[in-house]
């Protein structure tokens, strides 16, 4: 990631993970909050705090992107260990295997079903704010 201006000084590492911290914190007791028949995990409730907290300016990005892109180039290694649990444990994907296939098709089927309806959703609702049925330069 580029940026076009270095005006902006990062914040120190312990601020950043403070940051990140404070953030899943409050994501733990917001998921504990959650009724047993509504299961949220709490990096998600995490996620979803960040990415507020990032659009309403509360938190800037320069205050949490070096920590963050740490993160993310780790996020290679992390998967290793489930990989290597995968491969020992071959035996079952011989017994499950095919419904497990079955799940994974399942289940992207449906998450792309859902992100259209959504995102199609998303589109009307904003050309109904944006100014009723006016056309704009896009392509329907």
């Amino acid at each position: 990631m580029t940026r076009k201006d270095n005006n902006h000084k990062s914040a120190p590492i312990l601020v950043q993970c403070a940051i990140f911290a404070g953030i899943l914190w409050v994501a733990s007791i917001l998921s504990a909050l959650c009724p047993p028949s509504f299961v949220v995990p709490t990096p998600v409730i995490g996620l979803v705090l960040l990415y507020l907290l990032l659009t309403l300016g509360v938190v800037k990005l320069e205050w949490v992107e070096n920590l963050g892109m740490f993160l993310i180039s780790l996020i290679g290694f992390l998967f290793v260990p489930s990989g290597i649990q995968i491969a020992n444990d071959l035996g079952i994907l011989q017994r499950e295997g095919l419904q497990i296939l079955l799940v994974i098709l399942v289940a992207t089927v449906a998450l792309l079903v859902v992100t259209a309806y959504v995102t199609r959703l998303v589109i009307a609702i904003h050309k109904r704010i944006m100014g009723g049925g006016q056309q704009h330069d896009s392509i329907n």
